[in-house]
């Protein structure tokens, strides 16, 4: 079921998460106005009911469920009840099944947790598992204690942390990688698309500095879920696939890289 889904993603790859505040809802119908067709949302967010509603007003207007692929993600504070987070997720969200149920981080007893989830993939409520914040380590250590490899890992990701090493290590174990932060995050977003590099290869492409990280991260291979609320700023992410960037480019961004986490997870 999630080969498609997959291919789904690499298409969508420009697509959004949603936080507290603003209207998340609405974002999410302008997301799937613009061809988006993914949504990374979580329980830690507390947006799930909007971001049900506005997926049930989009398969009433027309889109296929099927089209539509939904992640959320449970969180350390949910572990030690992971058959009702599940419950709770779905619920909350008003859907029959979730595209994708995320382990948020790493904590006590998230093997246990990721086993309960691998339950809700035979029954039906959710179609496949991802990992949020795993890196070499954490999956050398966790991936022989499951039974289904997951489809995703999402970590920070952007310019000036590339992970350069943990990226290919993910993708030849064959598994999807995503950025959740993909240009910097809260307080750093600017520092990257104001940096020259960004700007000068933006002004030769005749794009935006955010247009030319987001299609960096695709030309990787990493999907990205850029956070918006602004109808403007979503359009703007959607529209990536109508240039490309030169080996000199990438050559040029590989170098901004500082190893520079912007997040403690």
């Amino acid at each position: 079921c999630f080969s498609n889904k997959v291919q789904m993603l690499e298409y969508y790859h420009n697509s959004s998460w949603l936080e507290h505040g603003g209207s998340p809802d609405r974002a999410v119908r302008t997301a799937f106005d613009c061809g988006i067709r993914l949504v990374d949302t979580a329980s830690f967010y507390e947006n799930e009911r909007e971001v049900g509603r506005a997926v049930r007003e989009a398969v009433r207007s027309g889109i296929p469920r099927e089209e539509l692929f939904v992640e959320t993600k449970l969180y350390p504070s949910q572990y030690g009840d992971p058959e009702g987070a599940i419950e709770k997720a779905l619920r909350t969200l008003g859907l029959e099944y979730v595209d994708m149920m995320v382990l948020h981080h790493p904590g006590a007893g998230d093997t246990a947790v990721y086993r309960t989830i691998e339950r809700a993939v035979e029954r039906g409520e959710v179609r496949s598992i991802g990992l949020s914040n795993w890196y070499v380590k954490e999956l050398e250590d966790f991936l022989p204690k499951v039974k289904t490899r997951p489809a995703l890992v999402q970590n920070e990701i952007h310019p000036f942390y590339q992970e350069r090493e943990v990226v290919p290590f993910i993708q030849d174990l064959g598994i999807a990688v995503q950025s959740w932060y993909p240009l910097g995050g809260r307080g750093w977003t600017k520092a990257i698309l104001t940096h020259p590099t960004i700007t000068g290869i933006a002004e030769r492409l005749g794009k935006t500095p955010a247009q030319i990280v987001l299609r960096w991260h695709l030309e990787r291979g990493v999907a990205v879920i850029p956070g918006s609320s602004d109808p403007e700023h979503i359009r703007e992410n959607a529209a990536l696939f109508d240039f490309s960037l030169t080996e000199d480019d990438h050559a040029a961004i590989a170098l901004l890289d500082r190893g520079e986490k912007h997040d403690w997870y």
